[in-house]
């Protein structure tokens, strides 16, 4: 089971929830940030951490042979998803958030998870074999909605490999908002989390 903790949406009773994934290294610690950047009553916050420890953080796979962990990760959110479901937080209610591994991760749960999602937001990541998530997709993965943001400086993950994976998705019947910024292997201030807030907003007022 993942260490997870639950910020409280101030709107009292809603049930509008985002799952945060950190990156490799980080924690849940991270993005405590997030919830006021995007300053919406409405939505709670599940901040989780990855399975294993790295460097004083913890990772979600292990970059040198990802497969084993990324599988194993992914039904570890699984689970995490379906608790929040028996909770009260529907699927179609709740978006994901993922960073760098966490935003490969989002990813991972968008083409496969069996229940449409409310959005799924990836920040400076990438896709573990993309042909194989196309192949493998969910019957309601072309029903969900990706915000994909990438950067022009990315010194881990060059924007070229990236965006050619976001467009062998999108040719696959991915539906995906596809954002560059001018940044390196981060968050670009409050010009990309002005387009996370509006995402995320407009997926609310269409429910």
């Amino acid at each position: 089971m993942l260490d997870t903790e639950l910020i409280p949406a101030t709107e009292a009773d809603s049930k509008w929830l985002m799952v945060v994934l950190h990156g490799l290294g980080d924690s849940m610690e991270g993005f405590r940030w997030l919830p006021s950047a995007l300053d919406n009553p409405r939505l709670n916050t599940l901040l989780v951490n990855a399975p294993d420890g790295y460097l004083g953080g913890f990772s979600w796979y292990d970059i040198a042979a990802p497969a084993a962990g990324v599988e194993r990760s992914r039904r570890l959110l699984f689970d995490l998803l379906d608790r929040q479901r028996a909770d009260g937080f529907a699927p179609e209610q709740t978006f994901l958030f993922g960073f760098s591994q966490g935003c490969l991760m989002t990813v991972e749960i968008g083409l496969r998870y069996p229940h449409r999602l409310a959005g799924l937001i990836g920040i400076s990541g990438y896709a573990h074999e993309p042909g194989s998530l196309v192949d493998e997709q969910s019957p309601v993965a072309a029903e969900q909605s990706f915000l994909i943001t990438h950067g022009t400086a990315d010194p881990l993950l060059p924007l070229a490999r990236t965006r050619a994976q976001m467009e062998q998705l999108q040719a696959g019947g991915i539906r995906m908002q596809w954002e560059v910024f001018e940044k390196a292997h981060t968050i670009q201030g409050e010009a990309e989390v002005t387009v996370i807030r509006k995402f995320v907003e407009g997926r609310m007022n269409r429910s």
